[in-house]
This record gives C-alpha cells, sequence and structure tokens, in this order.
C-alpha cells in the first residue's frame, strides 16, 4: 500500500513537471509574439507622419526609404542643370544667373565649357542678336548600377531669333557621384566629366 502511494506521489509530480514545462513554454511563446507584433506595429507607424495643417489639423503622410527616390533625383538633377544651363536669353544679368545657378550642380568641367563659349563670344552673340534659347530634356539614360553613376541625357534646343527657328539636336555625357544636400543643390548629387557628345542642327523654321 505505502509503495503504491509513491508511485502515485511519483507520478503526480512527472505531471506537474510536464504541464510546469508546457506552461513555460506557451508563456514564452505568447510574449515572443508580443514582442515581434509590437516591433510590425512601431515600424509601421514609423512609416507614417503626421504633418501639421496651418495649425489647426492633422494630416496623414507617408514616408519613404530614402534610396527608392535616388533614381527620380537623379534624373531630375541633371534636367535642372541643363535647363539652367543652356536658357538663355538676350540679359547679360539672367545668363550670369543661371548659369551660377546651374554650376552648383556640377564640377569644374561645365565652367571649362562655359568658360571656352564666353571666349568665343557666344553670350555676347546671344545678347546682341536678340536671340533666346530653349531647352527640352527628351530623356536620361541612367546607369545606377556602379558607382560613380554613368548618364546620357538626350535633349532639343530651340534657339529663336527674329528671322526664324532653328532646332538642335544636343547629346551629354556625365558622372554623378554623391553629394551633401544643400539649397543650391537639393537633390544631393554632383555632376562630374561633363561633355557635350553631339550638338547638331536638326532643321531651321523660318517666320
Amino acid at each position: 500500500m505505502e509503495f503504491k502511494s509513491l508511485k502515485n506521489i511519483e507520478t503526480s509530480f512527472k505531471q506537474i513537471r510536464f504541464f510546469g514545462i508546457v506552461f513555460l513554454v506557451v508563456c514564452a511563446g505568447i510574449t515572443g509574439y508580443s514582442v515581434w507584433s509590437s516591433y510590425n506595429f512601431a515600424e509601421a507607424q514609423r512609416q507614417k507622419i503626421y504633418v501639421l495643417d496651418g495649425g489647426k489639423s492633422l494630416m496623414l503622410a507617408l514616408s519613404q526609404d530614402l534610396s527608392q527616390n535616388r533614381p527620380v533625383e537623379a534624373r531630375e538633377h541633371i534636367r535642372r542643370f541643363h535647363e539652367l544651363f543652356f536658357t538663355l536669353s538676350p540679359d547679360k544679368a539672367a545668363i550670369e544667373s543661371n548659369i551660377n545657378r546651374a554650376l552648383f550642380l556640377v564640377d569644374k568641367s561645365a565652367y571649362k565649357h562655359y568658360s571656352d563659349m564666353a571666349e568665343k563670344g557666344y553670350y555676347n552673340r546671344i545678347i546682341s542678336g536678340n536671340i533666346n534659347q530653349t531647352i527640352a530634356v527628351d530623356s536620361v539614360a541612367l546607369d545606377l548600377n556602379t558607382y560613380p553613376y554613368t548618364a546620357v541625357t538626350y535633349a532639343r534646343q530651340m534657339i529663336i531669333r527674329a528671322s526664324n527657328i532653328t532646332e538642335r539636336s544636343l547629346v551629354t555625357r556625365c558622372n554623378l557621384i554623391n553629394s551633401v544636400r544643400s539649397d543650391n543643390n537639393p537633390h544631393g548629387f554632383i555632376m562630374e566629366r561633363f561633355e557635350i557628345i553631339e550638338n547638331r542642327d536638326l532643321r531651321v523654321l523660318e517666320r
């Protein structure tokens, strides 16, 4: 009788130990799941930005990984440089203003091109001839697989005179490196080794 009681006590102890282990495993699982759910919730909330609308109400905005926008920013950086550098009007102050703003986006290679054109009297002819020059960037072929990045820009220039409009094909090439963002360089790129590889007349339209 005493042996049977000892056997029952041992069996009960094993059962209690088993249920205790199961309880601990369940508690650990619940704790782990809670921590994982809390982390995912916190990450989801970090993607949300609340913007104060005129001091009256909060508006929800979504944040994105900075790297996702780099190709778009790179193309816009190149496009902006071309618009500033090649858009000319018969106004010396306007030309200098555009060129100075463009030079914040590029290294000395573009300044050398500007100096050569100035020495040849190109900008003086724009002013004296009352000529307007505009540019339309058709596309930017960008290679982000290697660093520094390489880019080829295809654009069309319109040289507008009183008597005619000359349409020209413009193709340029450059390298892109990452830089510090600033008011003068909001996209955080610098163009290197800028060169014009094609600049030829396509057609002349009489006015």
